[in-house]
């Protein structure tokens, strides 16, 4: 019978919900949700299947132990009371990657790392009954959450964040993460059947994103995982028959309109590139193009945006022209909705109108805002559609 584990994903704060219902849509079962990670069970075929087909999770974790520490010698006792030896071979490379603490009394990322790799190796010199570990076969690196005194232990299946999907190797000044995009469009009602358009597309990343979605192609079938070469847990048959299944889910040959415009010709063929080595050139029409040219003759469209924030000053100074430039063009389009992030505060203003939702979103470190509006729903069709999540 498989070990069945509790698996942590992160993802962006306020995305909490799309990452919820992409695991139910695995076919796994949620045990807690929190501020910036939904944790779930699953086997050693989920870790390859979240790593894979998880558009909106920034990594997978192997949680390995939850335990009170209010000092550091109850930091080591914890630590050393986890079976190691169940996770990591005798050959295997272990440390603590990272550590973050909130509102706990143990703060320093350094001095919690170094104890909690004391406390493994003790734990496995007795497992193993050796004295030196020479640490030459795979990685096993920890990531460890302190919150009010409580400390989480995952084990990082990931490596190289998931945002990482394998296509992006030429980006723009300021661009969307590969996840947050994701999120973000899950985030609405937009489907494969309905227009999407980004006047400031970048290196094409809502395109290249909503192309993947519309092709049922899977995030991850173009990169590799740390956990590959955990044969001692997930035996390489998993993976194969994981990749195999996104494989066959994939339609490339599906009808879409999709489109990315940039005024920026070159950052224009740095997106088509991108596109193509996502394997999705021939389902986005991208073009250099102002927003003032913004425009389309269809009905009931979407347009995604991820415009200039103004970090510098003189860019500070064009951005009025430029959002209501922007507002003006989407006025223009008839009955499209408009999904716009941005850390500019002023958008509502120079849009000509207030959001239908507003959510406060961090991209990174930078607090952004994440303005709908929403345009008239489509007459209904006699087949079913998907609601955006609320």
């Amino acid at each position: 019978m498989k070990r069945i584990y509790e698996l942590i994903a992160p993802c962006h704060f306020g995305m909490e919900a799309v990452l919820k219902r992409e695991i139910l849509d695995l076919g796994y079962e949620i045990s807690q949700v929190e501020d910036g990670k939904v944790t779930f069970l699953g086997d050693d075929e989920a870790i390859c299947r979240a790593n894979i087909f998880l558009r909106s999770a920034e990594r997978v974790l192997l949680k390995a132990a939850s335990f009170q520490a209010v000092t550091y010698e109850e930091l080591f006792q914890g630590t050393k009371a986890v079976p190691w030896e169940e996770y990591i071979p005798k050959d295997g490379k272990f440390w603590v990657a990272k550590a973050a603490s909130i509102k706990s009394k143990l703060f320093s990322p350094s001095d919690i790392q170094s104890v909690m790799k004391k406390a493994m190796v003790e734990r496995m010199k007795e497992a193993y009954g050796i004295q030196w570990f020479p640490e030459t076969g795979s990685s096993y690196p920890l990531r460890v959450f302190l919150y009010k005194d409580n400390v989480t232990v995952g084990i990082d299946t990931t490596g190289v964040s998931l945002h990482k999907r394998g296509y992006r190797t030429l980006t723009s000044k300021a661009p969307i993460t590969e996840t947050l995009a994701s999120a973000l469009i899950m985030l609405t009602p937009w489907k494969k059947d309905r227009i999407l358009v980004d006047p400031f597309c970048g290196s094409g990343t809502f395109p290249i994103e909503a192309a993947m979605m519309a092709a049922n192609m899977a995030p991850g079938m173009k990169r590799t995982f740390l956990s590959q070469e955990w044969e001692n847990l997930i035996p390489k048959r998993e993976w194969e028959d994981v990749l195999e299944e996104a494989n066959d889910l994939v339609e490339t040959d599906v009808d879409v309109d999709i489109q990315g415009y940039d005024i920026d010709g070159e950052i224009v063929k740095a997106a088509r590139a991108n596109a193509e080595a996502a394997g999705v050139g021939h389902m986005i029409h991208f073009q250099q193009r102002p927003v003032s040219q913004l425009s389309h003759p269809k009905k009931y469209g979407f347009l995604f945006a991820n415009p200039p924030y103004g970090e510098r000053i003189e860019e500070k100074e064009n951005l009025p022209a430029l959002y209501q430039t922007l507002g003006e063009r989407f006025a223009a389009l008839d009955s499209w909705s408009a999904y716009i992030i941005t850390a500019y505060e002023d958008v509502e203003k120079y849009m000509g109108r207030k959001a239908d939702k507003n959510r406060k979103i961090y991209n990174g470190m930078m607090k952004t805002y994440f303005y709908q509006f929403m345009g008239p729903k489509p007459p209904k069709r006699k087949t079913g559609s998907r609601e955006g999540l609320e």
